[in-house]
């Protein structure tokens, strides 16, 4: 028994001691009992912080949303059995998001396998597909604190390797589970710490680069996409290269492009609202369009580059290998670092800011589409100006978490460029509604202000994430678009089969959420006209802990309302005289 606790507690301690010496700073907890050997020893090491969440389903969200806004892996820690299951969907959100998390679920030894065990599952490649790495440890023994170094040095290294994301370590443990702190030859005095990896970047050639400019020449109308990403500094080398070039900018809102003190001269935000008019589709063809980061929001964009595929020469940029081409358009991908890339092309094109007709009438257009967006709105709340009210209160040097389903896409039409520092996120990577709350807290454990918008459902489905705000203190501003159901699918033909559609689509909440929210301890505002919303978003922001705001919109409504914003765009362009 003496040397099983011995080997235990030794092979535990130089795996955790490892991933702290390759940069792992924050490890998320949930309680149990196979677990034992890990959650002790991430507790009692001095140079980890270690955050305990009840729901795993939470937990894992939590450290997706920590890792997202750090650009740096979180470890996660859980039980045997279904407690694993729960890691699953932000695992998948993980993957495509190319977010690293390191995943260690603890388990049953081998012959408790198969047998009828309890909290026995197979949970050897349980992850599949969606983590970049899998290691099924050995139970432990006294001489393989080395091979436990190893596994740790390498879990970090895979996370980070090429694109980021999850991996996965599974550790079956025999009882007695507690280590012995006290033993001689653990943490760092035994084996020496394995070093990081060195991780090179990937640059085209000189002359692939040369190649290009030939191709693009300096008359050609041409186009800038930046879609979802997630690097800070990329900003200024894109601009600089648009400048250069003489192009436009469609800049997503997760593009890091539209909030900053970067050039915005060449930004267009409201591509989304001005490419709803076939006209301007059919009149505004670019002859190529160079892409960085993932498919942007706007589906407009989308359908437009399907319409005119082979009329456009498409690159996309990303930094090592990947086929990020949801459109089935002919593309030509560039597996470059982003900045470097940039910076080489911008190198053959003279320096200042080339102007010409087609980059004018984009500007042009741009405005006219702002304008009207902006206009003031009538007294009745809708999600549009809800978006215009929250971007001109959020703080500068804050984080800005959207939801999915119309959060997002509200964000996209509404949140226009600014010279704030605020950085804009949202799980992409798969898209769903799960979760939303806990990552928005994740990304608010680095102490900045985090406001997160998203609908009722979202709020709903993931309101076990309020607990961690309340036991932590976190302070984060919720603001909740409450329309009593689901309003994406009101865009959909499914809206007009109405024997259905509330049941099945609509799916109405009808719950009270200010109850829910003083559960966690948390302020709930409910408002009911623009002063009150723009005074509870003020007032959110000098409270600490909790805060939601509450905006009662109509789905009845919403439709209507973006419609007669696209048609009073596409009215206002036609006068302009572009069409």
């Amino acid at each position: 028994m003496e040397d099983h606790i011995q080997a235990l507690s030794k092979f535990v301690t130089h795996f955790v001691d490892q991933l702290v010496y390759s940069g792992v700073e924050n490890v998320v907890i949930s309680p149990g009992s196979r677990s034992t050997p890990l959650a002790m020893t991430f507790a009692e090491h001095q140079n980890i912080k270690h955050w305990m969440n009840l729901d795993e389903r939470s937990a894992a969200f939590f450290a997706l949303g920590m890792a997202k806004e750090q650009q740096a892996p979180v470890a996660l820690v859980c039980t045997s059995g279904t407690a694993a299951a729960n890691y699953y969907p932000a695992i998948v959100e993980a993957y495509y998001s190319r977010i690293p998390l390191i995943v260690l679920t603890a388990d049953r030894p081998h012959e408790l396998r198969e047998v009828g065990a309890p909290q026995a599952i197979d949970q050897s490649h349980m992850y599949g597909k969606y983590v970049k790495w899998h290691h099924d440890m050995a139970l432990p023994e006294l001489s393989q604190t080395g091979y436990s170094r190893r596994q740790a040095a390498r879990a970090v290294d895979e996370s980070l390797g090429r694109h980021a994301g999850p991996v996965h370590v599974n550790f079956p443990f025999r009882e007695p589970l507690i280590p012995d702190f006290n033993l001689e030859g653990l943490w760092r005095k035994e084996e020496k710490p394995i070093p990081r990896a060195w991780r090179g970047t990937v640059c085209a050639d000189r002359s692939q680069i040369q190649d290009l400019y030939s191709e693009l020449g300096t008359d050609r109308k041409g186009l800038i996409v930046c879609g979802p990403q997630t690097d800070e500094e990329l900003a200024e080398p894109i601009t600089e290269l648009a400048n250069r070039l003489g192009v436009p900018v469609f800049a997503d809102p997760l593009s890091q492009l539209r909030t900053g003190k970067h050039d915005k001269r060449n930004i267009i935000e409201n591509y989304d609202s001005l490419l709803k008019s076939q006209e301007v589709k059919d009149r505004w063809q670019p002859d190529y369009i160079i892409r960085f980061g993932a498919m942007p929001v706007s589906k407009a964009y989308l359908q437009w580059i399907r319409q005119y595929d082979h009329a456009i020469d498409h690159f996309i940029v990303d930094e090592y290998s990947s086929f990020r081409e949801p459109a089935g358009i002919t593309a030509q991908f560039i597996w470059s670092e982003p900045k470097y890339f940039c910076r080489s092309l911008a190198e053959y094109y003279r320096q200042g800011s080339v102007t010409s007709n087609w980059l004018t009438e984009w500007k042009e257009m741009n405005v006219i589409a702002k304008n009207q967006m902006l206009l003031e709105p009538d007294n009745d709340l809708n999600e549009g100006h809800a978006v215009v009210y929250l971007s001109e209160a959020v703080p500068d040097g804050s984080i800005l978490f959207v939801g999915n389903s119309m959060p997002i896409r509200d964000v996209d039409s509404f949140f226009m460029s600014t010279p704030k520092q605020v950085k804009i996120m949202a799980n992409r990577g798969a898209n769903g509604i799960d979760g939303v709350i806990s990552s928005a807290l994740g990304a608010a454990s680095s102490g900045k202000q985090v406001t997160l918008l998203l609908g009722d459902v979202s709020f709903f489905h993931d309101m076990n994430g309020l607990l961690l705000a309340k036991q932590k203190n976190l302070s984060i501003t919720i603001v909740v678009i409450n329309n009593d159901g689901g309003g994406i699918f009101s865009y959909l033909p499914q809206v007009n089969h109405k024997d259905h559609f509330e049941e099945v689509f609509g799916t109405p909440l009808g719950i009270n959420l200010k109850p829910a929210v003083e559960m966690y301890g948390g302020i709930h505002h409910q408002v009911t006209s623009w002063n009150d919303y723009k005074r509870a978003l003020e007032d959110s922001y000098l409270e600490q802990g909790l805060s939601v705001v509450e905006v009662i919109t109509s789905r009845d409504d919403h439709v209507g309302f973006h419609k007669a914003k696209w048609g009073s765009i596409k009215e206002e362009i036609e006068q302009w005289g572009g069409i």
